[in-house]
């Protein structure tokens, strides 16, 4: 039981932590909205078990799990990264590890639980060494993807990182160019920001932190957030 609490409690001082890099000093309470079931429920369902069965390209020879994504289907916000790493790929959750852990601190601090959003990828096996997606098979997932964003319809899209901010966007421009500009995709808002692997490389950098929650406290003010 010692254990446990211990545990409980550094997770706390470093969620503190995290919020004080991002210069916040206080944060509300975040919804909890209850999906209910539906028809479009149902769709995502069968959705994400084609993608857990599917073998259309080599990502899938060396897979151990597809993550075809997870949250709420009627959320107005989306988050996309480029594909699963090893902890996903064991477990067929997204964002899962290290990044994963942030991504979620990051959430919560918009007031969020990681439930309320929607949680993706551009690819839904893992590239072998963690390798960016080649072309070929974005192209072949692409429908996967796109399917997603039909039926959660969301008011935002979260970019996290070069590789789908790119698909989104067709920009040559790196994501340092182009993190924290709304545009568009399909009259949903995109907003490209840093991958979270990226901050916990870079972890001695706060400044990252901060443009990062510089970009969400802009998707903050569009879904009415403060």
């Amino acid at each position: 039981m010692k254990e446990k609490i211990d545990h409980i409690i550094e997770e706390i001082e470093k969620n503190l932590e995290f919020l004080q890099e991002l210069g916040i000093d206080s944060i509300a309470k975040p919804d909890y909205n209850a999906s209910g079931n539906s028809s479009q429920k149902q769709a995502l369902i069968s959705l994400e078990k084609e993608i857990k069965d599917c073998r259309e390209c080599p990502l899938a020879q060396s897979r151990t799990k597809a993550v075809p994504g997870e949250g709420d289907i009627h959320t107005d916000l989306m988050f996309v990264g480029e594909g699963p790493g090893s902890e996903e790929d064991k477990q067929g959750r997204p964002f899962v590890g290290r990044a994963g852990k942030l991504l979620t601190r990051i959430i919560k601090a918009m007031t969020f639980d990681r439930r309320d959003v929607y949680i993706t990828n551009v690819v839904k096996c893992r590239p072998p060494e963690n390798r960016n997606p080649r072309n070929e098979e974005i192209q072949t997932c692409e429908k996967y993807l796109l399917k997603q964003i039909e039926l959660i319809s969301p008011k935002v899209i979260v970019t996290l990182g070069n590789v789908p901010t790119k698909y989104f966007l067709k920009e040559s421009r790196g994501i340092t160019a182009l993190r924290g500009q709304f545009s568009s995709f399909h009259e949903i808002r995109i907003m490209p920001t840093f991958h979270p692997s990226y901050l916990v490389r870079n972890q001695g950098d706060k400044s990252l932190k901060k443009m990062v929650w510089q970009d969400m406290q802009k998707v903050m003010a569009v879904l009415g957030k403060k």
